[in-house]
């Protein structure tokens, strides 16, 4: 019964995750796009009244006009609203989904013993330092010096995350220190909001309402804080679907392609960001092509080795249904016995022969090729056992 309701819980919680991040991510762009498609105003007037630029759009089969102020209007509107709840609410909801599978299952999901023997409180503790350490480490920075000189902050930036990215897969299982980097990079954004751009915008409305004169620092940590924020979004997206995709986060080298794939998401929102500023360079979208392919042609499986063309897979099927049996099953059964699973994982039983063959393609690539499964090895299979799959596998993966 718990793994059903975990089940659910993550059904549940995913789903209002996405809701709300797709709400949050598309303001965010949007505002974006709007503050460096500004154009200079066309009335006197505006100019006259604060008016820094305004945009005229279409959308919906209605016309829209958009101003921004310099600072503030000269009188604050009856009606304002604000932006800040979707924030909030994507941050509440990926928090539930960390905590739910990453630290509740962490024996499962976290914590793998060839990387680093830990008990569940230590993975769980260091996964939690991360986050808080991650946005004091941040904030610290942007407050220094460094803050204002964004060429040299983005390079200390780069630096600490490559770090961060490097410690964690020497620590976690390699999805686990995605998720964790992932989380740290949206704190940090959500802790943006929350503790830099919101307070400021609280400031200059009540300086309105007090009669006195707007500080427009806050508009300045705001807008950088903002900019940081849109180039975190894509490396956060990849992390977030990265746990499909055990070829990145179950290779050797998970942190190099953890950065990599992050710098790529970076330009190819640099490339978005020219764009609104009119700039149509393709230089970031090349350099993010580059790099996803220089990925994929790294991590790419090496030519195998030729095999014995005596031997047919069905020989060796018997061998490699007991390991099934032994090693998978468990979670991987109409009924699993494993803690934390209701179902099989994405559908997938390897209880009968037929549905062994029938997945023969993904029990290589999973359990051979990126050697990702079972989760942390949890029941222990060895080397002897992953190349008598190799064998089965490549003299044809049949059962009979």
């Amino acid at each position: 019964m718990e793994g059903y309701i975990l089940e659910w819980l993550n059904l549940l919680g995913r789903w209002v995750h996405l809701v709300v991040g797709i709400a949050w991510i598309g303001a965010s762009f949007y505002f974006i796009w709007l503050d460096n498609s500004l154009e200079t105003p066309k009335a006197a007037a505006d100019i006259d009244q604060g008016v820094g630029g305004e945009i005229w759009s279409v959308h919906g089969g209605g016309f829209y006009h958009a101003q921004k102020y310099k600072v503030a209007p000269p009188e604050l509107p009856q009606t304002l609203h604000w932006f800040k709840w979707e924030a909030y609410t994507t941050w509440i909801t990926g928090m539930f989904l960390l905590a739910l599978m990453y630290w509740y299952q962490a024996e499962i999901y976290l914590i793998d013993p060839q990387v680093m023997g830990l008990s569940k409180p230590v993975a769980v503790a260091l996964g939690m330092l991360t986050i808080v350490l991650g946005w004091i480490a941040y904030d610290r920075l942007c407050k220094s010096s460094l803050g204002e000189h964004e060429t040299r902050l983005s390079a200390v930036m780069f630096v600490f995350v490559c770090v961060v990215a490097w410690g964690l897969c020497q620590i976690f299982s390699g999805r686990g220190a995605y998720l964790h980097y992932g989380a740290m990079l949206g704190t940090i954004m959500v802790a943006n909001v929350a503790f830099v751009i919101m307070p400021g915008q609280r400031d200059l409305v009540a300086a309105k309402k007090e009669g006195r004169a707007p500080d427009p620092i806050h508009g300045i940590r705001a807008k950088q804080r903002s900019v940081h924020n849109t180039y975190f979004t894509l490396p956060v997206l990849f992390v977030m679907i990265s746990n499909h995709y055990a070829m990145t986060w179950g290779h050797q080298f998970n942190w190099l392609i953890l950065i990599a794939l992050s710098v790529a998401g970076a330009a190819i929102r640099v490339y978005f960001v020219q764009r609104h500023f009119g700039r149509q360079t393709p230089i970031p979208l090349v350099i993010a092509a580059v790099l996803i392919m220089g990925v994929a042609a790294a991590i790419a499986p090496a030519p195998r080795a030729a095999v014995d063309s005596s031997v047919n897979s069905a020989e060796l099927f018997g061998g490699v249904q007991g390991v099934m049996a032994s090693r998978c099953v468990s979670c991987h059964a109409q009924e699993p016995t494993q803690a934390g699973f209701s179902v099989a994982p994405k559908g997938v039983e390897l209880e009968r022969a037929e549905d062994i063959v029938r997945h023969a393609a993904a029990i290589h690539q999973q359990v051979v090729v990126t050697r990702a499964m079972p989760i942390g090895n949890l029941t222990q299979i060895t080397d002897e056992e992953r190349t008598l799959i190799d064998q089965w596998f490549l003299t044809g993966g049949k059962a009979e």
